[in-house]
């Protein structure tokens, strides 16, 4: 049986891209591995062992185009409305709250942020599936 472990985006300015997932979503710096012309950063919590992995491509001066099939990274909290507001005091700017609804009940609670390189990350509050 195959274990998801992470999830790779690549980003422009690696300090940025950690102080972010730092102060929004409490991911850390677990491990950091330079090589010649880039380094992979990976990104964990105590909550689980699922990592995002950031690239840092070291001659890389343009932010990267996203193309048309990347969708977003997605997170589960217990009090989505604390998070917004505590994301919006943190000057990150999340979007609306929205609820998405299937046959008359509530299925998803969220709302989406975006990073400093422009990837899409929902919040969705722990409900149902979504745990």
């Amino acid at each position: 049986m195959a274990k998801a472990v992470h999830s790779m985006i690549r980003v422009l300015d690696e300090d940025r891209s950690t102080a972010f997932y730092a102060s929004a979503f409490g991911l850390e710096v677990v491990n950091r591995y330079p090589f010649d012309g880039f380094t992979l950063t990976y990104l964990g919590n105590a909550e689980n062992d699922f990592e995002v992995e950031l690239t840092i491509n070291h001659d890389r001066t343009e932010p990267y185009a996203h193309a048309d099939g990347y969708g977003h990274l997605a997170v589960v909290v217990d009090n989505l409305d604390a998070e917004h507001a505590r994301l919006t005091g943190l000057g990150h700017m999340p979007g609306d709250i929205k609820e998405f609804n299937r046959e008359g009940s509530l299925f998803a609670k969220f709302f989406f942020i975006t990073d400093p390189d422009g990837y899409k990350i929902e919040v969705i509050q722990r409900h149902g599936r979504y745990q």
